[in-house]
């Protein structure tokens, strides 16, 4: 096939597939960190290189998802809806959640883990930095965890994986 025929759209049920899997990559790597920031912080241990790893590639697999959802956003049906008919589009809950709110929290909850990244990397003590890494990451996961169109969700049902 030509490259001049290529077009992105071919590309967005496969990307909404790692999406949906890569979710969950996000959620599982905040419980590590935040689970080892509390075990760290409460037995006063060492922040090891390991640790600094893993907090590392937390933020970095959140900002790989939000890179997917970007890409997502930019070919989204819902989303281009949402611009084409503003006022129909905004009576509509569904594209409401996917167009406005799990776009804008998704990209503040990625703000909240790369700023507590930052923040964790520059403290002094190992203490400070498991305490830093639980409150930011901790919030980071509360806002994806809200933001997640959830199967029982009446906004937005999506199932737990999305096929490819």
């Amino acid at each position: 096939m030509p490259v001049r025929n290529f077009k992105f759209f071919n590309m967005y049920n496969p990307l909404l597939g790692i999406h949906s899997v890569v979710r969950w990559l996000v959620v599982l790597s905040l419980l590590l960190s935040i689970g080892i920031a509390i075990r760290g912080y409460l037995t006063n241990r060492r922040f090891s290189p390991t640790e600094n790893k893993i907090r590392h590639w937390t933020a970095t697999i959140g900002h790989i998802q939000l890179i997917i959802g970007i890409l997502l956003y930019l070919k989204s049906p819902i989303a281009q809806y949402l611009y084409t008919d503003l006022n129909d589009a905004l009576a509509n809950w569904q594209v409401l959640f996917f167009g406005v709110v799990h776009s804008l929290l998704m990209l503040i909850a990625i703000v909240v883990l790369t700023l507590g990244s930052a923040f964790a990397k520059r403290k002094t003590t190992d203490r400070l930095k498991y305490k830093t890494i639980f409150i930011w990451y901790a919030l980071a996961l509360i806002i994806i965890l809200i933001a997640i169109p959830w199967p029982f969700s009446p906004l937005a049902e999506r199932p737990f994986i999305r096929g490819f």
